[in-house]
């Protein structure tokens, strides 16, 4: 198959030529690497523009008119893109070498599938391990990973996303239903969501990537104790979870354009249902009478096992 790297940078430097080293070697090479860079203004385009011109596959530097941000800057690398599939890339990572061939073996085993995704080594500035993988610390675990490789990826993603852009491949033919990419999604869970409603997936349960956690990356991983968690969600409005709700309107709005891919029609009272959840949440902190029985109702529907993380969303809407 046909491999496009697309990669998003802005003020990468410092990182930025140990990734496109690693790119570069890996044990199977990709057929372009496409970088577009979000107007940097130090030394990241001479990077790239050096490894264009030694590089063993085709290396296409854009720079944008204006400053895109990374979702759209993202958006713009994979529409650039003209291989089979896209394999998406952080400027501040390095893939371990057997990253493609991995992805490639994995995707061979599964025609049915437009996304592929891995785990990731979590390391600091230096490289030096942290001790923990992706996956710990979304606590991705072994039940999950089997319900994306048996085809309920949807049943996972409506719950929370697992899906890291810096890990993950999709399938070039399904852009037309990716792009754009609305205001509210980060574009990794974006992408991940749409294409799990109308294609297969696979969990590659083996790090792939070294996920490097320094002070200047725009999301990081690390694994919230519950205290820390209850704190965030203690100073969340109302307004946030109208927003995840838009967001998921603007999914289910996408899916109805291109109904006639979907793998499962009752994907669409799904996202209904998704958004029906996150404004209840949103009326439990606005009127106050309302939470107990709106709780309630949730709890009967099972809407807290399906549409949020279990028990530990129904004890932030009870206490937070």
């Amino acid at each position: 198959m046909d491999i496009s790297v697309a990669m998003a940078t802005y003020q990468g430097a410092a990182y930025l030529a140990e990734q496109l080293d690693s790119i570069a070697g890996q044990s199977l090479l990709p057929d372009e690497l496409v970088v577009c860079d979000d107007r940097s203004a130090d030394q990241t385009a001479a990077i790239v523009r050096r490894l264009a011109a030694s590089a063993p596959f085709a290396v296409r530097l854009e720079i944008n008119d204006r400053n895109l941000g990374a979702r759209e800057n993202f958006a713009r690398a994979v529409a650039l893109c003209r291989g089979e599939w896209i394999v998406l890339a952080d400027q501040d990572d390095v893939w371990l070498p057997h990253k493609l061939r991995t992805l490639r073996e994995a995707v061979s085993r599964r025609p049915d599938a437009a996304l592929v995704f891995s785990d990731a080594l979590l390391v600091d500035p230096a490289r030096r391990p942290l001790g923990s993988s992706l996956w710990q610390v979304l606590r991705f675990g072994r039940r999950e990973q089997r319900e994306v490789n048996d085809g309920r990826a949807l049943d996972v993603l409506l719950r929370r996303n697992v899906v890291t852009g810096a890990t993950m491949a999709l399938r070039a033919d399904h852009r037309d239903l990716l792009l754009p990419i609305p205001d509210g999604w980060v574009h990794d869970a974006w992408f991940a969501l749409l294409l799990a409603a109308v294609a297969g997936c696979v969990a590659v349960p083996e790090p792939l990537v070294e996920y490097r956690q320094h002070p200047g990356q725009q999301i990081g991983a690390r694994r919230r104790t519950l205290f820390e968690e209850y704190l965030r969600v203690k100073g969340r409005g109302p307004g946030e979870f109208e927003a995840v709700a838009a967001a998921y309107a603007a999914a289910r709005d996408r899916l109805l354009v291109f109904r006639d891919r979907l793998r499962d029609v009752r994907a669409i009272g799904r996202l209904e249902r998704k958004v029906a959840h996150f404004r209840a949440k949103a009326r439990m902190r606005t009127r106050r009478a309302l939470r107990l029985p709106l709780v309630a109702r949730e709890l009967a529907c099972r809407h807290y096992g399906k549409y949020s993380t279990g028990w530990r969303s129904l004890a932030q809407d009870l206490f937070a």
